[in-house]
């Protein structure tokens, strides 16, 4: 009975979606939105009227002036720096345009250009001493700040009677300051569309990526041919230019030009920002942000003016907020990524039956004997991380390498090799279609083909969503094996969702059902899952009969039968179970049974330990990651099992000298070619005589060209010839 409500309470208790919430990047944003309804419910409980539409109208237009300073502001912490000189800048802006318009009385589209121009300008003496000169931005905005406030008090000096003396006359200037459209003010729309177009830069487009690049880390972007220089000091003409927009609708809506004009508006956009989620450290934020922390702000300081609070205590107010946002930005970005990952991981509640004995004495099917002990070491050295090997018509041999490469080593002794193609991911699972085209599961990536010019194509790298998902499952994260059937389509395992390939051990302590079976149409050229909630699914070969597939399942200790077609349509059935080891991949052998490799043995303290998953989060929480509990992975063991699951055979490296790990075989012309994801090497087994099909090649007997008959032998021969001729 506690047996049962334990596992009702780890599989059902939402508490793996709280990490998944967590990890997200628009929880980051979600956080400031949640704040900023709070202080409006909060503001309207207290103050009678607040949400007003006259008082909503004088909001958006305080937000649309303020929020642009803001987003300039932003833009600049986003590629890591500070400016303390916006205050002063929209200051001399506000200035500027007055002059234009009530002295000089210059068009109103000319002077708001010049008066943009003038805020590049300003944007650019900071850009060019933080960007090219490299000096620090807080001491050099600072610098700047005094310059700019002291020459906006010697220009106001000998201006401001002159400029409060000569209003213009102009509709289109009035419109710009308190004109509004279906009751909203215009300053609203011009806010919304340039933080609209800003939310696209920074998280749709190349240049906002850049931007992001550098604010993480300027070296590393630098690195990578970004210009960094160039980048920053643009950022810093862009806070200017729109520091300038922001001014030139708060001179049109007020005309002033008073001594106090700017002052403290530095707190208050840096405060916004920070509020809003925007990083001081640099590298995170958006504009979603920078507009939630500036109606935020707004709203505060509009309370408490309503509430009666003087300027002072206003300032006081915001000032101790953006003291109490900064550490925790800073808590946060220093400890973020511990705190998602305590909280993300989730075990589950896992029960085996007790592992078969494998001892040496055991009398058990499995019991260790040293067979691999004589195997041939192919490329020791020279490749690493071989998940999967394969073997073509032509007896040339390929494996993955952890670097991206796919090898391919020459028969007949394999001393011989070349990189056949380059994919960029972690090669895992791979198979030939009929026509020759090599597929391969590439980790994070998807499902490729490269075609026998080598040419390298994207088969699929997503797939339906799931409805109740938090994680966007379309995206593969670890495609694993797969396997080809008659009609073309492709059947392929997704090892975990939640985990990307360099944590899959991690899904092994969560023992929960992340994994997928995926089918991919070439006729549609969609794909989408037919087997959810599977324990780490593995290994994929298209059964004897053509209507099913096999697949394992690692940590769950099975192998399983998936009907593609037939009467069986859609069932799922247990071929093997309760197996000593973790099953990966499988294959066909020549005698019509299957080749399967176990990459590690089962261990009585795991056993137990997936059955306490409050221990496994304890540890988690508590324990560093490589003092862990995670599934043994350090095994050499291959056998051989029927349609019926009966162990045939059953190969061990004892000591794991040869082959410490053993994640895939393949049968080729009476020898067992064994691959290894930890190992450097591919070994080479002799099956002795009487138990293979001398002459078996696993794709030619698949597809229909069995080299047993002389004919189709006769023709391989000849295109060995060929091909031999060609490279020479």
């Amino acid at each position: 009975m506690f047996q049962n409500i334990l596992e009702f309470r780890y599989k059902y208790w939402p508490d793996h979606f709280l990490g998944e919430i967590l990890a997200k990047r628009w929880m980051e944003t979600a956080v400031p939105v949640i704040i900023l309804t709070c202080t409006v419910l909060w503001l309207t409980s207290v103050i009678p009227g607040f949400l007003t539409l006259a008082s909503i109208s004088d909001i958006l237009r305080q937000a649309g002036e303020v929020g642009l300073v803001v987003l300039g502001l932003s833009l600049v912490m986003i590629v890591g720096g500070i400016d303390l000189s916006v205050g002063s800048m929209f200051a001399l802006s506000n200035l500027c345009a007055l002059y234009l318009m009530h002295v000089l009385h210059l068009p109103v589209g000319l002077a708001v250009v010049l008066t943009l121009a003038f805020g590049a300008v300003l944007g650019a003496v900071n850009g060019i001493l933080v960007g090219y000169c490299r000096l620090r931005a807080f001491l050099t905005t600072l610098i700047t700040l005094i310059i700019y406030r002291s020459a906006y008090d010697l220009l106001i000096f000998r201006y401001a009677t002159e400029i409060a003396g000569n209003l213009p006359d102009s509709m289109i200037w009035d419109f710009l300051g308190i004109g509004s459209i279906l009751g909203l003010p215009t300053v609203a729309y011009v806010f919304a569309a340039i933080a609209l177009f800003g939310h696209i830069f920074l998280t749709r487009m190349r240049k906002g990526w850049h931007i992001n690049a550098i604010g993480g880390s300027r070296r590393s972007a630098f690195n990578s041919g970004i210009a960094v220089r160039r980048t920053v000091a643009l950022c810093y003409v862009a806070s200017g230019v729109l520091t300038a927009m922001g001014a030139v609708f708060f001179a049109s809506r007020l005309s002033s030009a008073g001594g106090d004009i700017g002052v403290g508006l530095e707190v208050t956009a840096l405060t916004a920002a920070v509020l809003g989620g925007i990083s001081l450290g640099g590298g995170r934020g958006n504009a979603t942000k920078a507009v939630a922390g500036t109606f935020i702000v707004l709203l505060i300081t509009n309370g408490l003016t309503n509430l009666g609070f003087a300027g002072g205590y206003n300032r006081m107010f915001l000032a101790g907020i953006l003291l109490i946002s900064a550490a925790i930005d800073f808590r946060w970005v220093k400890n973020k990524h511990r705190i998602v990952s305590r909280a993300y991981v989730s075990p589950a509640y896992h029960e085996l039956p007790p592992a078969p004995s494998a001892k040496i004495d055991s009398g058990t099917v499995w019991a260790l004997n040293d067979k691999l002990k004589d195997v041939y070491v192919i490329g020791e050295g020279e490749i690493e991380g071989a998940e999967d090997v394969i073997l073509d018509r032509y007896d040339n041999l390929y494996g993955g390498s952890r670097h991206g490469d796919i090898i391919r080593f020459f028969p007949p002794d394999y001393k011989r090799w070349e990189i056949f193609a380059h994919i960029g991911g972690a090669p895992l699972g791979m198979a030939f279609d009929r026509d020759d085209n090599l597929h391969v599961c590439v980790g994070g990536m998807g499902v490729y083909r490269i075609t026998p010019d080598r040419k390298v194509e994207m088969v699929t790298d997503e797939t339906n969503r799931s409805i109740y998902s938090v994680n966007d499952d379309s995206r593969m994260r670890l495609a694993d094996d797969l396997d080809i059937v008659d009609d073309g389509r492709i059947f392929f395992s997704e090892a975990t969702v939640r985990y990307e390939i360099h944590d899959w051990p991690i899904d092994g302590l969560e023992a929960r059902g992340n994994g997928r079976i995926i089918c991919y149409d070439p006729k549609t050229k969609k794909s989408h899952t037919v087997i959810r909630n599977l324990i780490f699914p593995n290994g994929v070969c298209v059964a004897n009969n053509k209507q099913s597939i096999l697949f394992s399942e690692t940590w769950g200790c099975t192998v399983k039968r998936y009907w593609f077609d037939g009467p069986n349509k859609g069932k799922i059935e247990i071929v093997m179970e309760n197996l000593p080891g973790y099953p990966d991949n499988i294959n066909w052998a020549s005698d019509g049974n299957y080749w399967m490799s176990l990459l590690g043995m089962r261990s009585p303290a795991l056993d137990l330990a997936w059955k306490m998953p409050g221990f496994r989060k304890r540890m988690a929480k508590r324990v560093p990651r490589d003092e862990w509990l995670f599934p043994n992975v350090n095994i050499g063991c291959v056998l051989k099992f029927n349609d019926k699951g009966e162990v045939l055979d059953i190969l061990w490296d004892l000591g794991a000298k040869n082959h410490p790990q053993i994640t895939s075989m393949r049968e080729h012309r009476g020898y067992l070619f064994l691959g290894g994801l930890s190992n450097n090497r591919i070994g080479r087994y002799k099956i002795p005589e009487g138990q293979c099909d001398p002459d078996y090649v696993q794709y030619d007997r698949r597809w229909g060209r069995d080299t047993a008959d002389p004919s189709s032998r006769d023709e391989v021969t000849n295109q060995n010839k060929i091909k031999k001729k060609v490279e020479a």
